[in-house]
Formats: C-alpha cells, structure tokens, sequence
C-alpha cells in the first residue's frame, strides 16, 4: 500500500503528462492476492481506502497551510488524486483477473495433461485429480455447451464422484466412479432427462480399476463415432458395439452396403420395399406376422418378400442376419435416422 500512496503522491506532482505506470509491488500484490484466494472486492477497498487517506491529509495540510482563495489549487489535485485511482483501480483488476484465469487455465491443463498421461498407459500419483482409479468407472463423452453442467448434476443426482477434462470448445471426457458399481442404467435415465438441452453423450459400461478406466473411455469413444451419426441424445457402448467396430474399419464400413444391400436393387425398384421388410422383420424378432400387423400387410406377402431377399443374396437370411442389420443401421446412420 505504502507503494501505491507513493506512486499517488508522484503522479499528483508530475501532473497528467508525467504520470507513471503502476508500481510492480502493487501488481505482484493483485496477481498474489488472486492465487491465495482474496477476493478482489477486499483488494480493490484497500485502494479505495488509501485514496481517502490521502484525500484527508491533502485537505488537512490546505487547513494548516491556510490555503485561502487556493479552491482551484485543490480541486485539481483531489482531481489528479482520482485520476490517479481510477488508473490503479484499473491495472489492478486486470491484473487480479488474468491472474485468476491463468492459474484456472494452469490447474485444468495440469489436469489434462495427467488424465492424456494416464490413458497411454502411464503410473503414478492421481492426487490431484481429486478421483480414486481404484474402484469403479463410467466412462461419459458429453458434448454441448453446458457438457460439464450436466456431468455435475449427474454425478450430484447419483451421489457420485466425477472426473471430468476438457478436450475443445464444447467436448468434455468425463468418469463417474464409485467403490460400488455405478450402473450404466441410472447414468443413461439421469443423462437422458432435461431434453431441453443442447448435450449429447456417448458412454461406456463400468468397469473396475486404472485398467477400466481406460476402457470405459475407449468404449464411449466408440460409442462417439455412432453418436456423432445419430440425433439420438445419448448413445450406450453396449447398444451400439458391433457397430461402432464396423466404423472404426473404414474399408469394412464401406464394404457393408456394397455387400449386403446393393444386391436388394435400388430403392426406386422395389430395394426400399425390401430393406423396409427387414427392417420390420428384425425389429419383430424375426415374427413374420409381427412385421405384417407393422408393414400393414399380409403375413404370406411378409414371407415372399423374405424369399426375394434370400434370392438376390444367395443367402438364408439366418446365416447374414447380423450382416444385414448393421448394414441397415448404417444406411439409416448415413441418412440422418438414428442407430
């Protein structure tokens, strides 16, 4: 403080022209106060306070001095005095808030850099990520602007612990852990509530220690490649496995159409009644009459369209029935309709 009235009383002296910048005593105290948690309220009030202080004493000095008729004389020095303030006041927040922000910045890059270190395989302490690796975890890839909002209701709804980073603009890794087995059940009814906003997540199943955190997360990485296909607002690894392999092999995921639905002709001549058939007969557990009452037509029609299908595969629909519907899904996945 003693810089700061010194730095007033030279300011005030030099005029406006040969005013100096702030003091770096006054500055190192911002950035200080801002690391140790002072608030920049109480900070700001000892300047406010100084700045009174030295107001009284200019105005007792003018009474000492029996300043008579020098009203022009005081007013431009307690107007110097508040230029002066404003000035610090000034600096001073800038400095407390870039301080502030760069030791958050610091402390959630630190954070990320032990989370990357760990999933390559890393060892070592995990004190400061405030989370234990030695129990339970769902791995969860939230995205959204409020993505660390709704892992925190979450994990708060579940009574849980949370760990999350983030890893751009509006994508967070997060893992909801537990020395119980948190269940992949609750995590997916809490995410799924509150439709009202604009996160979509990708989660794994639980699993135990360092070795299951890593595959939780793997897991909801997969999860993330249907998820980023799908308007689903949440999207489970074990829902979505076999297909989120299929789209991790480029040339696979390319090859399923060619393979399975090509044959089926196009949609325009009489393909799209077809994959429309097997959509149903799948979705009906392979009932015939269940996809009829679907399809609104006949049973006997439901089965002669069957017969076509294995015709143009020169295959029997159970030995390609798990072929034919992830190749479904990623016709649907490609058309905007969801896995």
């Amino acid at each position: 403080m003693q810089a700061a009235v010194e730095h007033a009383l030279d300011d005030i002296e030099l005029g406006e022209d040969g005013a100096r910048s702030v003091p770096p005593e006054a500055v190192a105290q911002a950035r200080r106060a801002a690391r140790v948690g002072v608030s920049l309220d109480t900070v700001l009030r000892r300047y406010v306070l100084g700045s009174s202080v030295l107001g009284d004493f200019v105005m007792q000095e003018a009474d000492h001095c029996d300043l008579v008729g020098m009203g022009t004389l005081i007013r431009d020095v307690l107007s110097a005095q508040a230029a002066v303030l404003d000035r610090l006041m000034t600096t001073i927040t800038g400095e407390y808030i870039g301080e502030l922000e760069q030791t958050g910045r610091s402390a959630e890059q630190r954070r990320g850099e032990r989370v990357l270190g760990l999933l390559a395989g890393g060892r070592g302490g995990t004190t400061e990520l405030g989370y234990e690796l030695d129990g339970w975890h769902v791995g969860a890839i939230a995205s959204g602007d409020a993505a660390t909002e709704t892992l925190r209701r979450c994990a708060g709804e579940l009574g849980v612990p949370l760990l999350c980073v983030r890893r751009g603009e509006d994508t967070v890794w997060g893992w909801l852990g537990g020395q119980c087995s948190p269940s992949a059940r609750d995590i997916e009814v809490v995410l799924s509530e509150g439709s009202g906003t604009n996160v979509s997540f990708a989660i794994g199943e639980p699993a135990h220690g360092i070795d299951g955190w890593r595959l939780t997360h793997q897991q909801a990485q997969a999860a993330l490649r249907v998820a980023l296909r799908s308007p689903r607002r949440l999207t489970r690894y074990a829902d979505v496995a076999l297909l989120a392999s299929v789209l991790h092999d480029d040339a696979l995921a390319g090859s399923m159409a060619e393979l399975y639905l090509a044959p089926l002709g196009d949609r325009e001549n009489g393909g799209g009644v077809l994959r429309k058939t097997l959509r149903a007969y799948f979705a009906a557990e392979r009932n015939a009459s269940s996809a009829a009452s679907a399809l609104g037509v006949t049973r006997h029609t439901v089965q002669n369209r069957l017969r076509t299908i294995e015709e143009k595969l020169g295959q029997t629909l159970r030995t390609r029935q798990a072929e034919l519907e992830i190749a479904l899904r990623l016709e649907d996945l490609n058309r905007g309709l969801g896995s």
